[in-house]
């Protein structure tokens, strides 16, 4: 017989965290789960880690070539065979009563395609953090989607048959590969939350400012697509918007390399909206000396150095997020 829900947790050299999602997903209230541990080729213990898991009978391990955390997802998806599919990476961690209080909300609402909840923010040693979320929707969420990715991806759990209709990942994007999946899904399916912290998510650990650029790249191709295909059904002013964000975001990420990099940025973030203060502030910051910069920060109670910021999936409008080690 074939369990209602379907965990798929693809990992890559996340050994030293695999143990803690696992024990919250052995530590739920819902029982009728199976686990799938996808291994994307790791070359640390991860395999040696995971045997002790084995011994209950609904976790099952399988190990791939190093194809990216997508790939590694679809083919949990494969291997699956519940009802519903929930996602958890392998550096984050359930509360107890996430499947329970979640699966509810999908009886008598075959619209409904995904519900997510809150998350709760930790360091790499498990320790809570302050959290910045972005406000989360519910039902029709179009136009809301494409601002930003409101979905923290651990805490999501997605009807099958989506994946039957919308299609997989798209491997080929291997930053921000669940943006992507959402912004599919919006058009046919309603989404649905329960607004409540069940979900550990570990931040501050993965090397994701070095990506910062492919994965905001990323994003932006993404909107070309989407704006390509829907924008018709977009107002003009929010696509202006959302460019805006982006291009800024460019241009914040190009500073560390070249001030001269990052001017046709902010250019053309004030093309797409001339009054974006980001971009203003950020244009003003390439002909300041670095001296008043910091001292200018300083005032605003702001780090002095700007690149001590905020890890970029608690500031940008585009909801970033960490992946699995990949």
């Amino acid at each position: 017989m074939c369990a209602t829900v379907s965990v798929v947790t693809a990992t890559y050299n996340y050994a030293r965290f695999l143990p803690d999602a696992l024990d919250s997903v052995l530590g739920q209230t819902f029982t009728d789960w199976e686990a799938l541990v996808i291994d994307d080729g790791s070359t640390d213990n991860t395999e040696e880690v995971i045997q002790p898991y084995l011994n209950d009978p609904r976790i099952r391990y399988h190990r791939t070539e190093n194809r990216g955390q997508p790939a590694a997802e679809n083919t949990g998806i494969r291997l699956s065979q519940g009802k519903f599919i929930a996602f958890l990476d392998a550096d984050d961690a359930w509360l107890p009563q996430k499947l329970e209080r979640q699966l509810p909300l999908f009886s008598g609402r075959p619209e409904l395609g995904v519900v997510f909840s809150r998350r709760q923010n930790i360091d790499p040693h498990g320790r809570p953090l302050a959290n910045d979320e972005f406000p989360p929707f519910r039902g029709k969420v179009f136009e809301q989607m494409f601002r930003q990715n409101f979905v923290c991806f651990s805490s999501s759990v997605v009807r099958r048959e989506v994946f039957e209709s919308i299609g997989f990942f798209n491997e080929e994007c291997r930053h921000a590969s669940d943006y992507e999946l959402w912004q599919r899904v919006t058009p046919h399916y309603d989404f649905d939350y329960v607004d409540q912290r069940l979900v550990k998510y570990r931040t501050g650990h993965a090397n994701l400012t070095s990506h910062v650029d492919n994965q905001l790249l990323t994003v932006l191709k993404m909107t070309d697509r989407f704006v390509k295909e829907h924008g018709d059904k977009l107002p003009r002013p929010l696509i202006r918007q959302c460019y805006a964000v982006m291009y800024s975001q460019l241009g914040a990420t190009s500073r560390d390399r070249s001030r001269i990099a990052a001017l046709p940025w902010y250019v053309r973030a004030l093309a797409m909206s001339p009054g974006h203060a980001d971009a203003w502030r950020g244009l003003a910051s390439l002909f300041l000396p670095e001296a008043v910069r910091r001292c200018l920060r300083r005032a605003l109670g702001r780090p002095a150095d700007w690149r001590a910021v905020k890890p970029i999936e608690d500031t940008t409008l585009l909801g970033i997020q960490d992946g699995a080690g990949q």
